[in-house]
């Protein structure tokens, strides 16, 4: 779940057609004309989206309009017309086929080339649905523009559907995901109300007013439009309690806690913490099939460093629900167990060392407290190998996640190689319980005070204050008000969290001495 309220009008996301079997051309002028009809308003909805972009007068705004305009003049290219038309007087293909043909072809031309052109082919698979399902007259996929606000509803959504959602759309509910899913992750992260794993939510009409409550999980269909307005303003109402309260985390008796912010990029960086725990830097990496440049990581991380002051950088979390094209992994039968975070670095080890080498010019050129830490460690060994490289390169503190049980047991090894550890809820669950956390409905083994997670978490704390070193929790646990005491309780130092939490995780924490944090995090264990 996204805490927060917000009610619209539905529209749901449309999946990439399937071409139908193909038919008998029976007037092959007027198949052709259908085929270049639906690439002119191809190119025409692409660089009226642009103008809209640019009129916006924002830098995020800005390149999202250079990439729209780049697109625009790839659905406009006359080669790719032509393509088409031959297809359908030279080999009998309907409008459909000559399109998917078309773009295929057009496809294996641009990535012969190489370099950025090639990166680019990838765009023609999303441009080659569009046309196909407007030839068809089925809906356009992708996170569709009705050009109003409205409440998306989606099977789910990848991790780039997430980070590029327009202003426009007010909450999210899928009926896929589960509550820590990167959908809902993602979600919070950009404050937007969200419920995931809602049944049957596809079959909801577009344009039905519904309501959604990302605290309760609770989705209203066919609410009427003063019903709605009740709901806004209470969203309203709350989200003003909530920005009134600032300050640094601390238990009622004074008991300092850090809180810090969970973000994928600069214009993720908001007011009101102590710094940012987890800098997520794969979303720089996403739908790509060439890596981004050393200039063009040394750029984006430097936006964040200049804008946050103290920063934790998780490098590279590849693999499973994140796959990135340009790495070339294969398939794997379980890629939940298989080459994902730091065991990237088994094959392609060079791919860290670049990363930890425009991490260092950033930090360098910014002068920001600069950490960063390694995903999915499972050994000693792995830990002590990552601080090397990272010190090496001037990165004075390094640290790792602990997202498996081996690590948490381990956490007195760890903590003798690196300088703090940070505790990883969302995958740490997944592993202890086997419990896949896309899985709806396996929610309640992924529940963050289930004993076994909280006396690994103890384990991790008490090896922190043995060593005398720093031991956070950065997963969806350490935003939720109920669970954050617990965690304070158990002796974790600091918690991170998506931007929109901290000011009810503040109010929670405020509200409890250190005792009772305690307390309540020994009631669970018996």
């Amino acid at each position: 779940m996204s805490r927060g309220r917000a009610a619209g009008p539905s529209v749901r996301m449309a999946a990439p057609p399937v071409l139908p079997a193909p038919r008998r051309v029976a007037d092959p002028d007027a198949e052709a004309a259908a085929a270049a009809k639906a690439l002119d308003t191809l190119a025409a909805d692409l660089e009226h989206r642009a103008a809209q972009a640019r009129a916006a007068d924002a830098e995020d705004a800005a390149e999202g309009a250079e990439i729209l305009e780049a697109l625009a003049m790839m659905a406009g290219d006359p080669t790719l017309r032509e393509q088409a038309e031959a297809h359908v007087r030279d080999d009998g293909l309907d409008a459909a086929h000559a399109l998917d043909a078309a773009f295929s072809a057009h496809k294996e031309a641009l990535a012969a080339l190489g370099g950025y052109l090639a990166e680019r082919a990838a765009d023609l698979d999303d441009l080659r649905a569009r046309a196909v399902a407007a030839v068809l007259g089925l809906p356009v996929p992708g996170v569709p523009d009705p050009g109003h606000p409205f409440v998306l509803v989606a099977e789910d959504l990848s991790p780039a559907d997430t980070v590029g959602l327009g202003p426009r759309v007010l909450a999210l509910v899928t009926e896929r995901g589960g509550p820590t899913s990167h959908t809902a992750i993602l979600a919070r992260g950009r404050g937007l109300p969200a419920v995931v794993a809602c049944a049957g939510v596809m079959d909801v009409p577009d344009g039905t007013m519904i309501g959604v409550d990302g605290l309760t999980g609770e989705v209203t269909v066919g609410l009427t439009e003063e019903e709605a307005e009740r709901v806004r303003d209470s969203d309203r109402r709350e989200r003003a309690r909530l920005a009134a309260s600032t300050g640094p985390g601390r238990t009622a008796d004074g008991h300092p806690v850090k809180l810090l912010h969970n973000i994928g990029s600069a214009a993720d960086l908001r007011p009101g913490a102590e710094g940012v725990g987890l800098f997520r830097t794969e979303f720089l990496f996403l739908d790509r099939r060439q890596p981004p440049s050393h200039e063009e990581q040394v750029a984006a991380y430097a936006r964040v460093f200049a804008g946050a002051g103290t920063v934790t950088v998780r490098t590279l979390d590849a693999g499973t629900d994140k796959p990135l094209p340009f790495l070339g992994l294969p398939d794997e039968p379980n890629p939940a167990l298989g080459v994902r975070g730091l065991r990237v670095d088994r094959v392609l080890p060079g791919v860290l060392d670049a990363q930890l080498d425009a991490i260092a010019e950033a930090a360098r050129a910014t002068g920001a407290d600069v950490r960063v830490m390694a995903p999915m460690v499972t050994t000693a060994r792995e830990a002590a190998d990552f601080a090397r490289r990272a010190r090496a390169r001037g990165i004075e503190r390094a640290g790792v996640m602990v997202e498996v049980p081996a690590a948490a047991l381990q956490a007195d090894e760890l903590l003798a190689e690196v300088d703090f550890l940070s505790i990883g809820t969302n995958d740490l669950a997944q592993y202890t319980f086997a419990a896949d956390r896309q899985h709806p409905g396996l929610s309640d083994l992924l529940d963050p005070a289930q004993p076994a997670l909280l006396r690994l978490i103890g384990m991790c704390a008490e090896a922190g204050r043995r060593a005398g070193k720093a031991v956070g929790v950065c997963g969806e646990a350490a935003g939720d008000p109920a669970v954050a005491p617990l965690l304070v309780g158990l002796g974790v130092s600091s918690l991170s969290m998506a931007p929109v939490c901290v000011p009810v995780v503040r109010e929670a924490l405020a509200a409890l001495t250190l005792r009772e944090c305690r307390e309540r995090a020994r009631a669970p264990l018996g």
